[in-house]
């Protein structure tokens, strides 16, 4: 399971198929990265964790992966009802 839904994160991310909060895009520029560095957080990271949202029962993934610069960070992401990614927010470790 988890196999296949890294893949499916990857695939959606390098077909450009995501949409970054603005949570998300101030935690980049506070922590100095990029969009580039969340897409290398994805595209050689691994899901940690796996939550549900108690309210709505949305899957949220946490994936550890490096930045470009080699620096571990997270990002919290979910698929969107329409099937792309939502970026909820990317952080240091």
């Amino acid at each position: 399971m988890a196999q296949a839904t890294i893949k499916r994160l990857r695939d959606l991310i390098r077909s450009l198929n995501y949409a970054v909060s603005i949570h998300a895009a101030e935690e980049l520029e506070d922590v100095n990265l990029t969009i580039l560095d969340f897409e290398n957080i994805i595209l050689t990271g691994a899901i940690v964790e796996r939550q549900r949202d108690r309210q709505t029962r949305e899957v949220k993934y946490i994936v550890r992966g490096n930045a470009l610069s080699s620096v571990l960070a997270e990002a919290v992401v979910k698929i969107a009802p329409d099937g792309n990614l939502f970026v909820i927010t990317v952080y240091r470790v």
